[in-house]
């Protein structure tokens, strides 16, 4: 399959990229630099910024799918609207683009502890990356209302998303937050990519959000 990973250099991105090429894809991967990821014959880089929509589009048409791990950065100011901006700008695109499958990659912020309650409105959570998972959880809402238009997929991560083995092993959720006993679970970035290129291989989430985690 001929992919492109947006965010690529990213926390998540260039997991996703090596699990791809691991698995014999062509990927495209997008970001601002070539930082985190090494040479490979079916890797093509496309620097460049997202907002630029003429570019992004151009990039995109004749893909297979589009993998969205973008991230401004937690620390970023004004989070909330930056996250939200570029979030419109990647849709945009691949709607420009032709492509019809899209897996973002998003937060465990949405993801419920009780019902009608997530996890980003509970008292516990980090203040500081609230306004990225309010944005977040603004772009799944997004998906949700675009109907039959677009085959999407939001995947949220286990509530701790750390550095770890690969080990392909890992329980699945739809939207409700995974537990390890009485503490949220973790998932390493690895086995994140795992669960992402499963999906983009074999899709069970079409129009659906989904977690992964121990």
């Amino acid at each position: 399959m001929k992919i492109t990973v947006i965010g690529a250099t990213g926390f998540v991105g260039p997991d996703i990229v090596k699990e791809a090429l691991a698995r014999g894809h062509q990927v495209t991967a997008v970001s601002r630099s070539a930082k985190n990821l090494s040479a490979d014959d079916n890797l093509s880089l496309a620097h460049g910024d997202i907002h630029d929509n003429s570019w992004l589009s151009s990039v995109l048409k004749g893909q297979d799918a589009v993998i969205s791990a973008y991230n401004p950065g937690w620390s970023e100011p004004n989070l909330f609207e930056q996250f939200t901006r570029g979030s419109e700008q990647i849709l945009k695109a691949v709607e420009n683009s032709g492509v019809k499958r899209l897996l973002v990659v998003g937060g465990a912020g949405s993801l419920e502890v009780a019902p009608g309650v997530d996890l980003v409105d509970t008292e516990a959570f980090p203040a500081d990356i609230k306004p990225g998972a309010l944005a977040a959880r603004a772009l799944r809402n997004h998906l949700q209302a675009k109907g039959q238009a677009l085959d999407w997929t939001y995947l949220s991560p286990a509530a701790f998303l750390e550095a770890g083995p690969r080990t392909a092993q890992f329980r699945m959720g739809k939207t409700s937050l995974l537990m390890n006993g009485d503490k949220p679970a973790t998932i390493s970035v690895a086995d994140l990519a795992v669960a992402i290129l499963d999906e983009i291989e074999d899709p069970h989430h079409i129009r659906q959000q989904f977690t992964v985690g121990y």
